[in-house]
Protein backbone atom coordinates (compact mmCIF):
# COMPACT_ATOMS: atom_id res chain seq x y z
CA UNK A 1 0.00 0.00 0.00
CA UNK A 2 1.41 3.39 -0.90
CA UNK A 3 1.79 6.28 1.55
CA UNK A 4 -0.69 8.43 -0.32
CA UNK A 5 -3.40 5.95 0.54
CA UNK A 6 -2.49 5.62 4.24
CA UNK A 7 -2.81 9.29 5.21
CA UNK A 8 -6.45 9.75 4.16
CA UNK A 9 -7.37 6.53 5.98
CA UNK A 10 -5.84 7.83 9.23
CA UNK A 11 -7.63 11.16 8.82
CA UNK A 12 -10.90 9.34 8.26
CA UNK A 13 -10.27 7.17 11.33
CA UNK A 14 -9.64 10.23 13.52
CA UNK A 15 -12.72 11.95 12.27
CA UNK A 16 -14.90 8.92 13.07
CA UNK A 17 -13.45 8.73 16.59
CA UNK A 18 -14.12 12.42 17.12
CA UNK A 19 -17.70 12.02 15.98
CA UNK A 20 -18.26 9.09 18.32
CA UNK A 21 -16.73 10.99 21.23
CA UNK A 22 -18.95 13.98 20.52
CA UNK A 23 -22.04 11.76 20.40
CA UNK A 24 -21.14 10.17 23.73
CA UNK A 25 -20.60 13.58 25.26
CA UNK A 26 -24.01 14.77 24.05
CA UNK A 27 -25.67 11.67 25.42
CA UNK A 28 -23.96 12.19 28.77
CA UNK A 29 -25.18 15.78 28.91
CA UNK A 30 -28.74 14.66 28.18
CA UNK A 31 -28.63 11.92 30.80
CA UNK A 32 -27.14 13.85 33.69
CA UNK A 33 -26.94 12.35 37.14
CA UNK A 34 -29.76 12.97 39.59
CA UNK A 35 -27.18 13.81 42.27
CA UNK A 36 -26.51 17.54 42.48
CA UNK A 37 -23.92 18.93 44.88
CA UNK A 38 -24.42 22.41 46.34
CA UNK A 39 -22.37 24.31 48.91
CA UNK A 40 -25.49 25.38 50.78
CA UNK A 41 -28.56 23.18 51.00
CA UNK A 42 -31.70 24.50 49.38
CA UNK A 43 -34.79 25.41 51.40
CA UNK A 44 -37.89 23.55 50.26
CA UNK A 45 -41.60 24.23 50.63
CA UNK A 46 -43.02 21.03 49.18
CA UNK A 47 -46.62 22.11 49.76
CA UNK A 48 -46.11 24.88 47.17
CA UNK A 49 -43.43 22.87 45.28
CA UNK A 50 -41.03 25.74 45.95
CA UNK A 51 -37.20 25.62 46.21
CA UNK A 52 -35.08 28.55 47.44
CA UNK A 53 -31.42 28.58 46.36
CA UNK A 54 -29.23 30.82 48.56
CA UNK A 55 -25.95 29.86 46.88
CA UNK A 56 -24.20 32.83 45.22
CA UNK A 57 -24.03 32.66 41.45
CA UNK A 58 -20.63 32.24 39.79
CA UNK A 59 -20.27 35.57 38.03
CA UNK A 60 -17.09 34.58 36.16
CA UNK A 61 -18.71 31.49 34.71
CA UNK A 62 -21.81 33.53 33.89
CA UNK A 63 -19.71 36.01 31.88
CA UNK A 64 -17.43 33.48 30.16
CA UNK A 65 -20.11 30.99 29.13
CA UNK A 66 -23.30 31.50 27.23
CA UNK A 67 -25.82 33.18 29.55
CA UNK A 68 -28.76 31.08 28.38
CA UNK A 69 -26.86 27.83 28.91
CA UNK A 70 -25.71 28.92 32.38
CA UNK A 71 -29.24 29.82 33.49
CA UNK A 72 -30.66 26.64 31.96
CA UNK A 73 -28.08 24.51 33.79
CA UNK A 74 -28.79 26.26 37.11
CA UNK A 75 -32.55 25.82 36.71
CA UNK A 76 -32.09 22.14 35.82
CA UNK A 77 -30.00 21.43 38.96
CA UNK A 78 -32.46 23.16 41.29
CA UNK A 79 -35.43 21.39 39.67
CA UNK A 80 -33.65 18.05 40.07
CA UNK A 81 -33.15 18.71 43.79
CA UNK A 82 -36.83 19.63 44.16
CA UNK A 83 -37.94 16.45 42.38
CA UNK A 84 -35.63 14.38 44.59
CA UNK A 85 -37.33 15.80 47.68
CA UNK A 86 -40.79 15.13 46.23
CA UNK A 87 -39.90 11.47 45.64
CA UNK A 88 -39.10 11.14 49.35
CA UNK A 89 -42.74 11.83 50.21
CA UNK A 90 -45.27 9.00 50.67
CA UNK A 91 -46.89 7.99 47.39
CA UNK A 92 -49.98 6.11 46.29
CA UNK A 93 -51.41 4.80 43.03
CA UNK A 94 -54.55 6.49 41.67
CA UNK A 95 -55.94 5.29 38.32
CA UNK A 96 -52.64 3.61 37.42
CA UNK A 97 -50.71 6.82 38.17
CA UNK A 98 -48.29 7.31 41.07
CA UNK A 99 -49.27 10.39 43.09
CA UNK A 100 -47.27 11.98 45.92
CA UNK A 101 -49.03 13.37 48.99
CA UNK A 102 -47.84 16.93 49.48
CA UNK A 103 -47.53 18.28 53.04
CA UNK A 104 -48.99 21.52 54.35
CA UNK A 105 -47.53 24.72 52.95
CA UNK A 106 -45.07 26.75 55.01
CA UNK A 107 -44.86 29.84 52.80
CA UNK A 108 -47.89 32.11 52.83
CA UNK A 109 -48.61 33.38 49.35
CA UNK A 110 -50.75 36.51 48.88
CA UNK A 111 -54.09 36.24 47.12
CA UNK A 112 -55.72 38.81 44.89
CA UNK A 113 -59.22 37.71 45.94
CA UNK A 114 -60.56 35.94 49.02
CA UNK A 115 -60.74 32.13 48.90
CA UNK A 116 -63.95 30.81 47.36
CA UNK A 117 -66.74 29.88 49.73
CA UNK A 118 -67.88 26.27 49.86
CA UNK A 119 -70.73 25.43 47.52
CA UNK A 120 -74.08 25.35 49.33
CA UNK A 121 -75.80 21.95 49.26
CA UNK A 122 -78.61 21.31 46.83
CA UNK A 123 -82.12 20.36 47.86
CA UNK A 124 -81.44 16.68 47.21
CA UNK A 125 -78.18 16.77 49.18
CA UNK A 126 -79.98 18.31 52.16
CA UNK A 127 -82.69 15.64 51.94
CA UNK A 128 -80.11 12.84 51.64
CA UNK A 129 -78.22 14.14 54.67
CA UNK A 130 -81.45 14.36 56.67
CA UNK A 131 -82.47 10.80 55.76
CA UNK A 132 -78.97 9.36 55.98
CA UNK A 133 -78.81 8.40 52.30
CA UNK A 134 -75.30 7.74 51.06
CA UNK A 135 -74.26 7.80 47.44
CA UNK A 136 -73.03 4.49 46.10
CA UNK A 137 -70.36 4.73 43.45
CA UNK A 138 -71.41 2.83 40.35
CA UNK A 139 -69.07 1.32 37.81
CA UNK A 140 -68.84 2.90 34.38
CA UNK A 141 -69.28 -0.41 32.56
CA UNK A 142 -72.27 -2.76 32.72
CA UNK A 143 -73.08 -6.02 30.99
CA UNK A 144 -75.38 -5.76 27.97
CA UNK A 145 -77.44 -8.95 27.60
CA UNK A 146 -78.47 -8.13 24.04
CA UNK A 147 -75.01 -7.58 22.54
CA UNK A 148 -73.25 -9.90 25.04
CA UNK A 149 -70.51 -7.42 25.87
CA UNK A 150 -69.53 -4.76 28.40
CA UNK A 151 -70.79 -1.29 27.55
CA UNK A 152 -70.96 2.09 29.14
CA UNK A 153 -73.65 2.83 31.64
CA UNK A 154 -74.41 6.32 30.26
CA UNK A 155 -73.75 8.32 27.12
CA UNK A 156 -72.85 7.27 23.61
CA UNK A 157 -72.98 3.52 22.84
CA UNK A 158 -74.43 2.79 26.26
CA UNK A 159 -76.03 -0.45 27.33
CA UNK A 160 -79.78 -0.89 26.91
CA UNK A 161 -80.02 2.12 24.61
CA UNK A 162 -83.74 2.41 23.80
CA UNK A 163 -83.12 5.11 21.17
CA UNK A 164 -81.69 2.47 18.82
CA UNK A 165 -84.85 0.39 18.82
CA UNK A 166 -86.60 0.23 15.46
CA UNK A 167 -89.85 -1.17 16.90
CA UNK A 168 -91.87 0.10 19.87
CA UNK A 169 -94.83 -1.54 21.56
CA UNK A 170 -98.05 0.48 21.62
CA UNK A 171 -99.71 0.37 25.05
CA UNK A 172 -103.32 -0.80 25.25
CA UNK A 173 -104.53 2.50 26.71
CA UNK A 174 -102.72 4.64 24.09
CA UNK A 175 -104.05 5.90 20.80
CA UNK A 176 -103.08 3.42 18.05
CA UNK A 177 -102.43 6.29 15.63
CA UNK A 178 -100.07 8.07 18.04
CA UNK A 179 -96.39 8.21 17.09
CA UNK A 180 -94.53 6.47 19.93
CA UNK A 181 -91.11 7.62 18.70
CA UNK A 182 -92.18 11.29 18.78
CA UNK A 183 -93.75 10.72 22.21
CA UNK A 184 -90.48 9.28 23.52
CA UNK A 185 -88.44 12.19 22.13
CA UNK A 186 -90.85 14.68 23.68
CA UNK A 187 -90.62 12.97 27.07
CA UNK A 188 -86.82 13.11 26.89
CA UNK A 189 -86.87 16.83 26.10
CA UNK A 190 -89.18 17.43 29.05
CA UNK A 191 -86.83 15.53 31.36
CA UNK A 192 -83.87 17.59 30.15
CA UNK A 193 -85.82 20.83 30.65
CA UNK A 194 -86.87 19.74 34.13
CA UNK A 195 -83.28 18.99 35.10
CA UNK A 196 -82.17 22.38 33.80
CA UNK A 197 -84.94 24.08 35.78
CA UNK A 198 -83.85 22.28 38.94
CA UNK A 199 -80.26 23.33 38.31
CA UNK A 200 -81.24 26.99 37.96
CA UNK A 201 -83.37 26.73 41.11
CA UNK A 202 -80.40 25.42 43.05
CA UNK A 203 -78.30 28.35 41.84
CA UNK A 204 -81.06 30.80 42.82
CA UNK A 205 -81.38 29.20 46.27
CA UNK A 206 -77.63 29.47 46.76
CA UNK A 207 -77.70 33.19 45.87
CA UNK A 208 -80.87 33.74 47.95
CA UNK A 209 -82.95 34.88 44.99
CA UNK A 210 -86.69 34.41 45.10
CA UNK A 211 -87.79 32.23 42.21
CA UNK A 212 -91.44 31.69 41.21
CA UNK A 213 -92.90 28.26 40.59
CA UNK A 214 -93.63 26.72 37.24
CA UNK A 215 -95.08 29.27 34.82
CA UNK A 216 -95.70 32.96 35.47
CA UNK A 217 -96.29 34.11 39.02
CA UNK A 218 -99.40 36.38 39.04
CA UNK A 219 -99.47 39.21 41.52
CA UNK A 220 -102.39 40.16 43.73
CA UNK A 221 -103.21 43.47 42.10
CA UNK A 222 -101.72 44.32 38.73
CA UNK A 223 -101.54 47.98 37.83
CA UNK A 224 -102.28 49.46 34.46
CA UNK A 225 -98.60 49.78 33.62
CA UNK A 226 -98.04 46.11 34.48
CA UNK A 227 -100.84 45.03 32.16
CA UNK A 228 -99.54 47.25 29.35
CA UNK A 229 -96.07 45.79 29.80
CA UNK A 230 -97.45 42.23 29.73
CA UNK A 231 -99.36 42.94 26.51
CA UNK A 232 -96.27 44.47 24.93
CA UNK A 233 -94.11 41.47 25.89
CA UNK A 234 -96.72 39.07 24.50
CA UNK A 235 -96.78 40.93 21.19
CA UNK A 236 -93.03 41.06 20.91
CA UNK A 237 -92.78 37.30 21.49
CA UNK A 238 -93.93 36.47 17.97
CA UNK A 239 -91.64 35.51 15.10
CA UNK A 240 -92.09 38.93 13.51
CA UNK A 241 -91.29 40.69 16.82
CA UNK A 242 -94.75 42.26 16.90
CA UNK A 243 -94.51 43.83 13.46
CA UNK A 244 -97.77 42.34 12.14
CA UNK A 245 -99.73 42.36 15.40
CA UNK A 246 -102.96 44.37 15.31
CA UNK A 247 -103.63 46.91 18.03
CA UNK A 248 -106.64 46.75 20.26
CA UNK A 249 -109.27 49.49 20.04
CA UNK A 250 -108.21 52.62 21.96
CA UNK A 251 -104.80 51.09 22.61
CA UNK A 252 -102.02 53.61 23.05
CA UNK A 253 -98.43 53.17 21.97
CA UNK A 254 -96.27 51.73 24.76
CA UNK A 255 -93.97 54.10 26.59
CA UNK A 256 -90.47 53.63 27.96
CA UNK A 257 -89.88 50.57 25.83
CA UNK A 258 -86.38 51.69 24.90
CA UNK A 259 -84.93 52.96 21.68
CA UNK A 260 -83.57 50.72 19.01
CA UNK A 261 -79.92 51.41 18.43
CA UNK A 262 -78.91 52.51 14.98
CA UNK A 263 -75.48 51.66 13.62
CA UNK A 264 -73.59 53.14 10.74
CA UNK A 265 -73.52 51.00 7.57
CA UNK A 266 -70.40 48.92 7.01
CA UNK A 267 -70.51 49.36 3.24
CA UNK A 268 -71.65 52.15 0.95
CA UNK A 269 -71.22 55.89 1.34
CA UNK A 270 -68.79 56.85 4.10
CA UNK A 271 -69.10 60.61 3.68
CA UNK A 272 -71.05 61.08 6.95
CA UNK A 273 -68.54 59.01 8.90
CA UNK A 274 -65.68 60.97 7.33
CA UNK A 275 -67.33 64.28 8.22
CA UNK A 276 -67.84 63.16 11.84
CA UNK A 277 -64.19 62.20 12.18
CA UNK A 278 -63.09 65.52 10.68
CA UNK A 279 -65.32 67.43 13.09
CA UNK A 280 -63.82 65.57 16.04
CA UNK A 281 -60.28 66.32 14.83
CA UNK A 282 -61.22 69.97 14.30
CA UNK A 283 -62.50 70.27 17.87
CA UNK A 284 -59.41 68.54 19.28
CA UNK A 285 -57.04 70.71 17.19
CA UNK A 286 -58.69 74.05 18.02
CA UNK A 287 -57.13 75.94 20.93
CA UNK A 288 -60.30 77.80 21.85
CA UNK A 289 -63.17 75.81 23.34
CA UNK A 290 -66.25 75.37 21.21
CA UNK A 291 -69.13 77.56 22.37
CA UNK A 292 -72.78 76.66 21.89
CA UNK A 293 -74.51 80.05 21.83
CA UNK A 294 -78.06 78.73 22.25
CA UNK A 295 -77.06 76.60 25.21
CA UNK A 296 -75.21 79.49 26.83
CA UNK A 297 -78.15 81.90 26.37
CA UNK A 298 -80.61 79.38 27.82
CA UNK A 299 -78.37 78.79 30.79
CA UNK A 300 -78.06 82.54 31.45
CA UNK A 301 -81.85 82.97 31.26
CA UNK A 302 -82.40 80.13 33.71
CA UNK A 303 -79.91 81.64 36.15
CA UNK A 304 -81.65 85.03 35.96
CA UNK A 305 -85.07 83.45 36.58
CA UNK A 306 -83.75 81.55 39.58
CA UNK A 307 -82.16 84.71 40.98
CA UNK A 308 -85.40 86.70 40.64
CA UNK A 309 -87.39 83.93 42.34
CA UNK A 310 -84.96 83.77 45.23
CA UNK A 311 -85.27 87.54 45.71
CA UNK A 312 -89.06 87.34 45.79
CA UNK A 313 -89.01 84.56 48.34
CA UNK A 314 -86.43 86.27 50.54
CA UNK A 315 -88.20 89.75 50.53
CA UNK A 316 -89.79 91.47 53.60
CA UNK A 317 -92.90 89.78 55.00
CA UNK A 318 -96.36 91.31 55.53
CA UNK A 319 -96.66 93.70 58.42
CA UNK A 320 -99.38 93.34 61.06
CA UNK A 321 -102.40 95.65 61.22
CA UNK A 322 -102.05 98.64 63.43
CA UNK A 323 -104.94 100.47 65.08
CA UNK A 324 -107.55 100.34 67.81
CA UNK A 325 -109.22 96.92 67.92
CA UNK A 326 -111.52 97.82 70.81
CA UNK A 327 -114.28 98.96 68.42
CA UNK A 328 -113.97 102.64 69.29
CA UNK A 329 -113.38 105.20 66.65
CA UNK A 330 -109.90 106.40 67.10
CA UNK A 331 -106.69 107.02 65.39
CA UNK A 332 -106.44 103.61 63.85
CA UNK A 333 -110.10 103.02 63.16
CA UNK A 334 -109.75 103.74 59.48
CA UNK A 335 -107.03 101.18 58.99
CA UNK A 336 -109.40 98.26 59.36
CA UNK A 337 -110.79 96.52 56.31
CA UNK A 338 -113.74 98.41 54.86
CA UNK A 339 -112.85 101.63 56.76
CA UNK A 340 -112.86 105.14 55.43
CA UNK A 341 -109.17 105.31 54.66
CA UNK A 342 -109.02 101.80 53.21
CA UNK A 343 -107.34 101.58 49.83
CA UNK A 344 -107.59 98.36 47.88
CA UNK A 345 -104.24 96.82 46.89
CA UNK A 346 -103.49 96.12 43.28
CA UNK A 347 -102.25 92.67 42.48
CA UNK A 348 -98.95 92.69 40.67
CA UNK A 349 -99.23 90.73 37.45
CA UNK A 350 -96.64 88.44 35.96
CA UNK A 351 -94.00 89.93 33.81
Amino acid sequence: MCGACVVPFKMATCSIEDVLAKVEKDEAEKLKSITVIKELDLEFDLGNMLALDKNPANIREFREKNKDEFLRSLARDNTQLLINEIWKLPTERVDEVIVAKLPETTTRLPREKPPPKPRPPTKWEEFAKLKGIQNKKKTNLVWDDVHKEWKRRWGYKRAKDDTKEWLLEVPETADPNEDQFAKRNKAKKERVAKNELNRLRNIARAQKIKVPGIGLAPTGQQSKSDLEKAVHVAKMSTASVGKFQDRLPKEKAPRNTGKKRKFQPLIGDFSTEKQKQLDILKIMDSKKPRLDINKAVNKQMREEDMESRSKKKGGPGKKGRKGNFSGKKGKGAGSAKGGKNHKPRMKQGKR
